[in-house]
């Protein structure tokens, strides 16, 4: 029989943690919190979770409105560069193991090849400084037992996400423009909860990068996506164009170029890293059954 783990999910509301509460071990007992009742960004709240002696804290949680977060800083500051902290006291208090969630907007986009982990990051927006702020965060309180897991272009049942607005977009509109001079790589949140854990059972902590394999633009990405809705469903889209950054002007800057290095993941864990395409090929397949696939 296998011993009951405590698992404190934060951000328990969001569409990463809906994939953690579908595909965790049986033996994850699992306690959610996630606003009204629980407030990341207040020391004393998190701290008080030290009552619950948990053994993993998971932080899902974030602000991940990259423009809004441009007009609302000490918002994104408090929620994603602070917080992160808190929960890595609460978890050397508890002496548990930590999981965050970071991003590839922490680097400006200038390789050409994909980054590593050992990168130097570089933001170029206020949403990637304040993540970067987490994990150096996270950092400073010196948690051993700790994973910094940067990922990319995340979309998953539970939540929005690109490819439901893509799908949404191209109900409405005949004509669609989409970016295709930023070029990154879309994940999977049910295959991004494998690789967590996967690294969960190795052990061995550190920041690792994670997405699906490959890379694509945001107009690939959109063309990809709403070629298979339209085998579920009529689509009222009949050309999707593809537009510049400066054509479609946003108030944050984005990386031209955040494709992730998945082999320190890949050579440690040993995880499957599914091409983006056969990944968003499952997701419409589960989203359209309905299926909700548990375990791994």
């Amino acid at each position: 029989m296998s011993v009951s783990l405590k698992v404190a999910l934060i951000g328990a509301k969001g569409m990463l943690a809906d994939a953690v509460q579908r595909l965790a071990p049986g033996n994850w007992d699992i306690r959610g919190y996630d606003l009204p009742g629980f407030d990341l960004t207040d020391r004393t709240s998190v701290l008080d979770l030290a009552g619950e002696n948990p053994d993993l804290i998971i932080n899902c949680a974030a602000l991940t409105d990259v423009d809004g977060c441009e007009s609302r800083v000490e918002q994104a500051e408090a929620v994603n560069g602070r917080g992160p902290g808190y929960l890595a006291e609460l978890a050397r208090c508890c002496g548990a193991t930590l999981v965050h969630i970071s991003t590839d907007f922490v680097f400006d986009g200038k390789k050409d090849s994909p980054y590593l982990e050992t990168d130097t990051p570089d933001p170029l927006s206020v949403y990637g400084l304040s993540k970067l702020h987490g994990e150096q965060a996270i950092l400073a309180v010196g948690l051993g037992s700790c994973f910094i897991i940067r990922t990319s272009w995340l979309y998953g049942a539970g939540g929005g996400n690109f490819v439901e607005t893509m799908v949404r977009l191209a109900r409405e509109r005949e004509s669609l423009g989409i970016v295709a001079d930023q070029t990154g790589t879309p994940t999977w949140t049910d295959d991004l909860v494998r690789a967590m854990l996967r690294l969960l059972e190795q052990g061995d902590y550190g920041i690792y990068h994670y997405s699906n394999d490959g890379a694509c633009s945001w107009y690939d990405f959109a063309c990809a996506a709403i070629e298979l809705a339209r085998r579920d469903e009529k689509l009222a889209v009949r050309q999707v164009r593809p537009i510049t950054t400066a054509d479609y002007p946003l108030p944050a800057c984005r990386p031209r170029y955040s494709v992730l290095s998945k082999q320190k993941i890949g050579k440690i864990s040993g995880v499957e890293i599914p091409a983006w395409r056969e990944s968003l090929k499952r997701y419409f397949e589960q989203r359209q059954g309905g299926d909700k696939p548990h375990g791994y």
